[in-house]
């Protein structure tokens, strides 16, 4: 039996389907499963923080925002600022010089003075290019004649007539005196409310240091880098060094992209008011990190439950197949014949009953065999032995007719080489051999066309022929002879001309089938005779040979074709593969 159409194969994928691959499953889904959703919560967190995180910034910017609308809340500023912006400050009268001294050097400063450490300094520009810094530390002032006009931040404070303008992180290169190495700072156009002018660009500074301050306080459950990048993409803080690859990459990121960036799962939000980015980076081996001890987990589990699924599936199959094992062997052993074996049985469960029922069955088979088989099989060989007995006489009886007919026409000499000749025929039928090899059976026929080639004197010429490779072949004793026999009989002797017998075995093809098969010829070219007197003509020595072929060969055939005038031709098929039946 082939394996894969096996019982134990059958178990085999039944145990897989049910065992092994959904162990499998469990084992390597899960874990990816569970990172994936320890991943989501990770960034579902961080996207919480990164929003109060945003909100403070908002915050802390709102606050630069309305330190801008300062200048709008005392009258007297604004008058100063409409009187520089007029260019009627040079020609003013020395008492209102003085008011707008006094609005732009101390009230404005007082105004603009807040407790918040991180706010450095304001910078108030007029537009008849004089500059007022209100500062936190009195040593505080602008560099002589620096070009604010042509800074960027005070061209976009221009075009955003009015609006707030956010300027990323910059050195304050335009104060005698600084206090720290990076601010960044809002600044706006301030107009006249009346006429809608332009009047001074105002613009706060406060130090870097505070971003710090916000972002300080945050702790996540992976390790993470916190970044806050400007409008442009600029890097503003970052609470560790960043490689130029991550910044250009987060640059180029839209707000709340998320995915992978040199092993950081990024988390992006944007300011509502600067539109700035907060980013914070989350380290993805980390959190694969903590994920290992569940894959190492689950793939000595995995394992383990497979080695124990594995020692008993082996246990039960070996227990469910090795009787049916022995069951096989056993119904071999009754096909090959011997119907004595028995299959052992153990215990009381199916199989136990079947191979009770099998004894059962191989019992009554026995005695089945032994009360109808053996008695028919001890009928047929008494058939075959009478029929075998019957052509040994019939043979003599022929063979003695020829010597008479030798003797009445005085052929003393051919009657005496005869007659020796004979009695080498009979040691041939005589002996106790029922099957004999093709090539003895012919040897046979070959000294019976002598004996009768002594008696036709002349009008017999005979070929015989038979492959080398059937030359070992067993058929009964003595089957040729009765057909070679009949062609001298009802062929040759009533000729008035000399005849030629041919006997040949060959190999061929079936037709039909294309089954190999050994063809036996027997032809002469001797009277013949019609299709309705052959059903006369077969005889006693005709009809044994049947009976003994169909015995012998149970797809055996025996054909016969004669037409008056041309001879006679009988044709044996046996199947090249079929054993002679004893």
């Amino acid at each position: 039996m082939k394996f894969t159409k096996s019982l134990r194969m059958k178990l085999s994928v039944l145990y897989l389907l049910t065992t092994v691959i959904p162990l499998v499953v469990i084992v390597f889904a899960m874990p990816s499963y569970t990172e994936g959703v320890i991943t989501q919560d990770t960034q579902t967190l961080t996207t919480a923080t990164l929003t109060a995180v945003s909100r403070n910034i908002d915050t802390y910017l709102d606050d630069l925002d309305r330190l801008t609308l300062t200048p709008y809340l005392n009258s007297e500023v604004m008058y100063a600022l409409k009187l520089k912006a007029s260019n009627e400050y040079a020609h003013a009268t020395p008492y209102q010089q003085l008011i707008a001294d006094q609005a732009l050097y101390s009230t404005l400063p007082n105004y603009l003075r807040i407790t918040r450490k991180d706010i450095l300094n304001t910078i108030i520009l007029p537009l008849d290019g004089s500059v007022f810094v209100a500062s936190k530390y009195p040593s505080s002032s602008p560099v002589p004649r620096y070009p604010f006009t042509k800074q960027e931040w005070y061209r976009k404070a221009i075009q955003a007539d009015g609006d707030i303008v956010f300027v990323n992180p910059h050195s304050q290169d335009y104060l005698l005196t600084s206090t720290a190495t990076q601010v960044f700072s809002v600044a706006r156009l301030i107009k006249d409310p009346d006429s809608g002018l332009p009047l001074a660009v105002i613009m706060a500074d406060a130090d870097t240091v505070v971003l710090h301050d916000i972002v300080n306080g945050i702790k996540l459950n992976v390790s993470s880098i916190i970044a806050i990048f400007g409008t442009n993409g600029k890097l503003l803080y970052s609470s560790q060094p960043l490689s130029t690859n991550v910044e250009n990459a987060i640059a180029r990121r839209d707000p709340g992209a998320q995915g992978a960036t040199d092993n950081y799962i990024p988390v992006i939000q944007s300011t509502a008011s600067a539109q700035w980015k907060v980013v914070i980076l989350l380290s993805q081996a980390e959190i694969i990190a903590k994920l290992r001890w569940l894959y190492i987990t689950g793939i000595g589990f995995a394992i383990g439950a497979v080695c124990i699924t594995l020692l008993v599936f082996f246990f039960l199959s070996r227990w469910i197949i090795t009787p049916f094992q022995h069951m096989i062997i056993a119904m071999m052993q009754v096909q090959e014949g011997n119907l004595h074996t028995r299959f052992v049985t153990d215990g009381e469960d199916e199989i136990a009953q079947l191979g009770n029922a099998f004894n059962t069955m191989v019992a009554r088979l026995n005695t089945l065999i032994e009360r109808e088989y053996v008695a028919t099989l001890n009928q047929r060989n008494a058939e075959y032995h009478a029929l075998q007995a019957q052509i040994q006489p019939h043979f003599l009886y022929n063979t003695l007719n020829g010597f008479i007919g030798l003797n009445r026409l005085g052929e003393r000499k051919t009657l005496e080489s005869a007659i020796i000749a004979l009695s080498g025929l009979l040691r041939y039928v005589l002996n106790s051999d029922e099957q004999v090899m093709l090539k003895e059976e012919f040897l046979f026929v070959k000294r019976y066309c002598e004996l009768q080639a002594l008696r036709f004197q002349g009008r017999l010429t005979y070929h015989l022929q038979c492959e080398d490779g059937l030359a070992d072949f067993i058929l009964p004793k003595v089957l040729l002879q009765p057909l070679v026999e009949n062609a001298m009989i009802h062929g040759i002797e009533p000729s008035d001309r000399p005849c030629h017998l041919n006997v040949c075995a060959t190999s061929l093809l079936d037709e039909e089938t294309g089954q190999p098969m050994i063809h036996i010829l027997i032809e002469d070219d001797g009277v013949g005779f019609s299709t309705a007197a052959q059903r006369e003509r077969c005889g006693l020595g005709l009809n044994n040979v049947r009976e003994r072929l169909k015995m012998a060969f149970a797809a055996a055939s025996l054909t016969i074709n004669s037409q008056v005038g041309q001879g006679t031709r009988v044709a044996i098929k046996i199947p090249r593969g079929e054993a002679v039946r004893t």
